[in-house]
């Protein structure tokens, strides 16, 4: 028989519930396979008793535990002392066939060599009974008997994954999935993660016992769970847990052995909620009055962040806006975007007048990001608070099958311009002083240092705060008129060091420049030259110009700022950081672009669409132009650089504003990660 000090680690689970035996009548009672069951030998025992032995039938195992220290092993017979420090746990393997098939017999007896003053016998009938998710997350499911009930981030780390189940499956409903109680599609049941019920054991005990499935009040608003009955038809799949559904007695059939449920997130991680939501399930003994809980499972989940991606990662389509001003329509620019696309062999997604309202500011209406579980991924778009033309644009055309969708509204006051996602990026991974971003992290602008001015709504720095994975970093962008941070900052890929250099806007670097171009006898070179829509202005008048050396050198500073913030915060170093020549002009209290501002670029891989800045032509070449290609070609990207001055420019805005990119997700996989 097996021996166990007590404080040994065993395999098994510590004791859940106690069973007090007869000498006078059998007991009977159920044991949950895998579950040890302690078995009390002490309260009812025949006169002048002082020990006993125990023995299990085929099928039940038989533990004595006992203190070490004060209790001598028996050998022998093996009697064991009656006292205090010695208990009996029996566990089962295997489900019963029948009811009361296995038993447990206790002999007591008084002297060594006296007959047995008594007995006692339990009957035990086996319940398998487990609820399993994929803990692993290898994509499907496995039967665990380790711990199911917490949630464990890194590479071995364990706990089940679930999808915010925001797409729109079926064309016929006008609401994202999870806005239905009931299936549309069985397409849906592809973003929900499969959780399995183990219910083995006879079936005249499931007459009796009944599996209870819950939730807590408040997961409920953020789980949803469906239970599938076989079949090809959305009517063999109901919701049995979610909003108002708090409990469902489980529907077991005769013979069955296994049901299995899928399991759809309803909320994203946020300010109450820090993503983790639990099920439970529970074998009731409905025979009394109230019914008693015999045994309790319980499984863990982690809703899937959402997820940004830089400009590092390979784009799929790039989306713009067809619009027409006073001057014309921006065909010229959507033939420009085009050809950069097909370079880029990304797929354009012209949004037509008519669906945004003559807004272009794609960039700032959304954000695309993705989730992912171990068996499931699909882009998200984040529909910004900003709410102006292009408002309906994500919900109504980019909401789709295995495409979906999340916004943050502002309650209180309406949106300013900082709530733009143009004032949203996300860097590449990074590390910094040992501290791994393999998801890179997320850099929003703000009034910071400053006290008061414009900030980002709370409601969506919370939100994106809640995700987790991508850490993100406040950055001074209220200097600016725009306010956003793609007017200063720029990410692009490069095949050496980190994978890619940090470009930032520098008045410093272009006021340079243009004193070197003087000093070669170019001084009377012109900025905006050929440009028919403006006057010129020469290298020795910009120079001359003590107002835009003042602005230049106020943009410079606050540029300064933000680059040791991102210095400290991305752990770079100044050969991670390129400077893009760029002037700025002050108009009251904030600072605008003085010509194109060329890092507010598309980025499509290796092919860079910029803003063409109009600069001094110099033998035939634009001087700007050949700075920024001297700087970016031998990083092997190519740069096109693209007229977007009325359509654009003019309006306080550049190509990365009228333009938005889906790229493909990270093969990191965020739950390996430790946040």
């Amino acid at each position: 028989m097996p021996r166990r000090g007590a404080g040994e680690p065993g395999d098994r689970m510590a004791p859940q519930r106690a069973v007090q035996l007869s000498l006078k009548t059998p007991t009977h009672a159920v044991c949950v396979v895998g579950v040890e069951m302690l078995v009390d030998v002490h309260s009812d025992v025949p006169e002048g008793a002082k020990t006993f032995r125990v023995s299990g039938s085929s099928g039940v195992e038989v533990f004595v535990v006992y203190n070490p220290a004060r209790v001598t092993e028996p050998t022998g017979k093996a009697r064991w002392p009656l006292g205090a420090e010695v208990d009996v746990v029996v566990s089962m393997d295997t489900a019963s066939k029948d009811l009361d098939d296995r038993k447990v017999k206790v002999f007591y007896f008084g002297e060594p060599e006296e007959d047995a003053l008594g007995h006692s016998v339990l009957y035990l009938t086996g319940a398998d009974v487990s609820l399993d998710v994929d803990a692993g997350r290898i994509g499907t499911v496995k039967r665990s008997r380790g711990d199911k009930k917490t949630w464990r981030w890194g590479p071995k780390g364990y706990g089940a994954v679930l999808l915010v189940n925001c797409d729109r499956d079926s064309q016929q409903s006008r609401e994202p999935d999870l806005a239905n109680s009931q299936l549309t599609t069985l397409d849906d049941l592809q973003d929900m993660s499969p959780m399995v019920l183990s219910c083995d054991g006879p079936d005249e005990l499931f007459s009796s016992h009944k599996l209870v499935l819950d939730v807590s009040l408040a997961d409920s608003e953020r789980v949803g769970v469906f239970c599938a009955r076989g079949g090809n038809s959305l009517e063999d799949y109901k919701q049995v847990l979610g909003p108002h559904q708090l409990s469902y007695k489980v529907e077991r059939q005769r013979g069955e052995r296994e049901i299995t449920f899928y399991v759809e997130g309803l909320a994203f991680p946020d300010a109450d909620f820090p993503g983790l939501v639990s099920l439970h399930v529970s074998l009731v003994d409905m025979r009394t009055m109230p019914a008693v809980t015999l045994f309790t499972d319980t499984v863990a989940f982690r809703v899937a962040p959402w997820i940004m991606t830089p400009n590092t990662q390979p784009p799929e389509e790039l989306y713009v806006c067809s619009v027409v001003d006073a001057h014309g329509p921006n065909d010229k620019f959507l033939e420009d975007m085009s050809r950069l696309a097909s370079k880029a062999h990304c797929k354009l997604v012209v949004c037509p007048r008519v669906e945004n309202r003559n807004d272009r500011w794609i960039q700032d209406e959304m954000e695309f990001g993705y989730v992912e579980a171990p068996h499931k991924y699909f882009p998200v778009v984040f529909d910004s608070p900003r709410n102006r033309g292009l408002r309906d644009f994500p919900y109504k055309k980019i909401l789709g099958p295995d495409f979906g969708y999340v916004t943050r509204e502002i309650l209180a006051a309406g949106a300013s311009s900082l709530d733009s996602f143009g004032n949203l990026d996300v860097s590449p991974p990074v590390t910094v002083g040992g501290v791994e971003y393999p998801l890179g992290r997320i850099l929003i602008g703000s009034s910071y240092p400053k006290s008061g001015g414009r900030q980002m709504a709370r409601v969506v720095r919370n939100f994106l705060q809640a995700q987790r994975v991508q850490a993100p970093v406040q950055l001074y962008s209220d200097w600016l008129s725009v306010g956003h941070v793609d007017e200063f900052l720029c990410f692009v890929p490069a095949t050496d060091r980190k994978g890619f250099r940090l470009l930032l806007a520098s008045p410093s670097a272009c006021l340079k420049l243009f004193q070197e171009k003087k000093e070669e006898g170019y001084g009377e070179a012109a900025q905006f030259d050929g440009l028919k829509y403006t006057g010129k202005i020469s290298i020795n008048e910009m120079l001359a110009d003590r107002r835009l050396q003042s602005d230049s050198l106020h943009a410079q500073k606050c540029i300064d700022w933000n680059r040791e913030v991102l210095k400290r915060e991305l752990g770079l170093t100044e050969r991670d950081i390129v400077d893009v020549p760029q002037l700025f002009s002050v108009r009251g209290s904030y600072a605008e672009a003085f010509f194109p501002d060329m890092v507010n670029m598309v980025v499509l891989g290796k092919h860079l669409g910029i803003p063409k800045p109009y600069g001094p032509i110099i033998n035939g070449r634009c001087c700007l132009e050949e700075k920024v290609r001297s700087l970016l070609e031998p990083l092997g990207l190519r740069c096109a650089f693209i007229d977007d001055y009325l359509s654009y420019h003019k309006l306080s805005g550049e190509i990365h504003c009228g333009t938005n990119v889906r790229r493909k997700p990270f093969p990191f996989k965020w739950w390996n990660m430790v946040p």
